[in-house]
């Protein structure tokens, strides 16, 4: 690394710790960029053949980073689903389509007759009975079960060490920002909406079984919390929660069944001292004075709202990110997607708390126009200074 890549970098690593502690940074951090499957397409590689190919994610990588100005890497590998790891398991959870693009069918593992043994133990509920319906390859004998999750779980560890390695190679070379490792977890509810029942599942049990469904939130919140607490505990490790299931509440299902047992996931995060981002997805307007309660400077990217309405709300607790819709960067001209940006920067930069991000990543090259993004980016990084 030469001293100009690491002033760069000390430079933005900076901008995100001073936004984390309350202070106001030298100007407006960005970020924005596209999930693995855009960025292969966008390296001109074909998306099917290049994920069963970790090794090239790489040059993958590069390519974006030599193009798209933000302030951390624009592509995270993270974001990949190795398809390795599900042929392993026979796993029915994420499945790839024709164009090689992951899919999340609707499919549950949990029974509503089956809730009391999972408020009992939800973890070896979820060993025994859950995990053999989602991965054929743990339907097995104990023997075959015991070889398939090895196999799995080592493809695993290489992958995610490999991504590692890439990531803070990538890094390095282009003077990106960088954190200590951080966390993933999720609100209980929206764990239970993803596999365990399903969306169609809760959406029958709040009103079929709504004392075992709040029973079984209150039961796994234990396991969310200790899933979120990455390995440093520090403001700049940030744990990740993508918000799934709330706006497809109304608000006495929000208050009774969500929002507690979240709360209490949060506030235990934020008591362990790590950091914590929220993708708010859809439009949470109903629910901005809830989010205003929760402890710590938390960043919530907004895919939907009025940023107006988000910067009153909340910009004086909390960091505010998103809210450019990409779909913008697809049908408009150049002109037009500045002018929405320089909006946002009018609206949400002032006093600080405000890192300039798409609503979500980029799925696919025909979903944004590559070029209208990285003149978005550019105005941001000339014209956001404070």
């Amino acid at each position: 690394m030469t001293e100009a890549i690491k002033k760069l970098q000390e430079e933005r690593t900076g901008l995100f710790a001073d936004l984390y502690r309350g202070k106001t940074p030298r100007r407006v951090p960005i970020r924005g960029g596209l999930t693995t499957e855009a960025a292969i397409e966008y390296a001109g590689m074909d998306i099917k053949e290049a994920q069963w190919h970790s090794e090239k994610m790489i040059d993958v990588m590069r390519y974006a980073a030599e193009r798209i100005p933000t302030d951390v890497a624009p592509v995270r590998p993270h974001t990949l689903r190795n398809p390795y790891k599900y042929q392993l398991l026979g796993g029915k959870t994420i499945v790839m389509n024709e164009e090689g693009y992951a899919q999340h069918p609707e499919i549950h593992g949990l029974e509503p007759g089956e809730y009391p043994q999972f408020i009992e133990d939800p973890y070896k509920c979820m060993l025994e009975t859950i995990l053999p319906r989602l991965y054929d390859g743990l339907n097995q004998s104990p023997v075959q079960n015991a070889l398939n999750l090895a196999k799995a779980y080592k493809m695993h560890s290489d992958q995610a060490a490999q991504g590692i390695a890439q990531a803070a190679q990538v890094n390095e070379e282009f003077g990106f920002a960088t954190a200590p490792p951080g966390g993933f977890t999720e609100a209980p509810y929206d764990f239970m909406a993803d596999f365990i029942r399903s969306f169609s599942g809760t959406s029958k049990d709040i009103r079929r079984h709504p004392r075992e469904l709040l029973a079984a939130c209150e039961a796994v919140t234990p396991i969310m919390i200790n899933q979120g607490l990455g390995p440093v505990r520090t403001v700049d490790a940030r744990c990740f929660l993508p918000l799934h299931m709330a706006p497809f509440l109304n608000m006495k299902q929000f208050e009774k069944f969500y929002w507690p047992t979240f709360k209490k996931t949060i506030e235990a995060l934020t008591d362990a001292g790590m950091g914590v981002d929220l993708f708010v997805e859809q439009d949470w307007t109903r629910y901005l004075d809830f989010l205003r309660e929760l402890p710590g400077r938390i960043v919530m990217r907004f895919e939907f709202g009025d940023p107006k309405q988000i910067k009153e709300k909340l910009g004086d607790r909390h960091i505010i990110a998103g809210l450019y819709p990409i779909g913008l960067l697809k049908t408009e001209s150049k002109e037009k997607c500045i002018d929405k940006a320089k909006e946002l920067l009018d609206i949400c930069a002032p006093g600080g708390g405000f890192i300039f991000d798409l609503d979500k990543d980029i799925l696919s090259m025909s979903s944004a126009n590559i070029d209208n993004l990285i003149a978005v980016q550019e105005y941001v990084r000339e014209h956001g200074a404070y």
